[in-house]
């Protein structure tokens, strides 16, 4: 796998989609490549915490504009980070393979509780992530801008970005309800 696809696709989509990001919170075990991404974007702070549900109940409310996480999510871990993320904010996240489509419509969901727009994209490295946004749709928010003047990048682009929300039928029908677009 091409870890500087995956670390662009999963940075970039949401820093590129939510309109002024300032602050993201990255949870995950190994998130040197993430916080790299995260430094190509001029005045934005960026704060990480390992994949324990302990710390992100420590994390501070309403404080992020964007959370990338690689944790583990139920009920509990989304209302978590729901709370920590402001009014406008975006979660991108892991999830299982989009072939499995119960424990996929579980977690969009529940995600659905939250946000307004709840798509699955395609990281450009076979697999997938979820975006959950309380307010920015990712294809017709998109910041063209900052994603085409964004240095330093092998993959991400604003050609990129809207493509990877493309899904064939058999997904669209799948989740045909779940997906909040």
């Amino acid at each position: 796998m091409k870890e500087f696809i995956y670390n662009e696709m999963m940075v970039h989509v949401p820093l590129c989609t939510n309109k002024e990001p300032q602050n993201v919170l990255i949870i995950s075990t190994s998130a040197a490549g993430f916080v790299a991404e995260v430094q190509k974007h001029k005045d934005v702070d960026c704060d990480v915490i390992s994949t324990s549900l302990d710390l992100l109940r420590e994390a501070k409310d309403n404080a992020y504009d964007v959370v990338i996480s690689e944790m583990e999510s139920d009920a509990a871990t989304i209302a978590h980070i729901n709370r920590v993320l402001k009014d406008d904010g975006l979660l991108v996240m892991k999830h299982p393979p989009l072939k499995d489509v119960e424990a996929n419509k579980n977690l969009m969901e529940i995600l659905g509780k939250y946000a307004k727009v709840v798509m699955p994209y395609k990281l450009g490295n076979c697999s997938t992530a979820i975006l959950a946004s309380k307010e920015y749709h990712p294809t017709a928010d998109i910041i063209l801008q900052r994603a085409d003047l964004l240095d330093g990048l092998e993959y991400y682009n604003s050609d990129i970005h809207p493509a990877a929300f493309a899904m064939g039928n058999n997904i669209r029908k799948a989740y045909l309800g779940v997906i909040k677009n």
